[in-house]
């Protein structure tokens, strides 16, 4: 959790209920709240020139979305769309600041959740700056497995759909199927009812 609930409910935060495929903020709208999700799945994608998906990162229970914008008044670049059922905490932009104000020590737990963001994001840049497809693949699902406790080989489930990993690491799904099976072949990952294990 960024940003204790106590914290956003005293501030004036609401809650706000997604269904599968709803918008939840637009590219190129101006950011107006800060967000926190505690059920579901988000992604933060937008589209290229060709028409394709790209899926910046997926959001899951406890983390937050768009913050950063909130302090530099740019519109989002992103489109921020609910994978599945969500509940969203939000609040207001203005009661936002007042609470950090009010909260100074706060703003520790939104730093280290922008700096795990921009981590996030470097690994992705150096991953899908590779022309092999499995490396990366393997850039995404091992920075999702470093945040949990087992280590051990095919311990991690990834929740990702085959679909959702080529949008994520640049490549077609075509690409990103054939990849996933010649990592299994090679015993990189593990396919148990058509889910994936690292």
């Amino acid at each position: 959790m960024i940003i204790n609930e106590k914290f956003l409910f005293s501030a004036g935060a609401e809650v706000k209920e997604y269904n599968t495929g709803d918008v939840i903020f637009q590219d190129g709208a101006s950011p107006l709240y800060y967000y926190q999700l505690t059920k579901g799945k988000v992604k933060l994608n937008n589209y290229n020139k060709e028409g394709k998906e790209l899926i910046q990162k997926i959001i899951s229970e406890g983390e937050s979305l768009g913050e950063s914008l909130l302090f530099i008044d740019k519109p989002y670049p992103v489109d921020a769309v609910a994978l599945e059922q969500c509940t969203v905490i939000r609040l207001y932009r203005t009661n936002f600041f007042s609470m950090l104000n009010v909260y100074p020590h706060l703003y520790f737990n939104l730093c280290q959740g922008l700096s795990d963001f921009l981590y996030y994001q470097y690994i992705m840049l150096q991953a899908n700056s590779s022309q092999n497809p499995a490396e990366r693949i393997i850039g995404v699902i091992d920075y999702m497995k470093d945040s949990k406790k087992d280590h051990t080989p095919f311990s991690f489930k990834v929740p990702f759909t085959r679909q959702q990993i080529a949008a994520l690491t640049g490549l077609c799904v075509e690409t990103a199927i054939r990849t996933i099976k010649n990592m299994e072949k090679k015993k990189i990952v593990k396919i148990k009812d058509r889910k994936i294990y690292f």
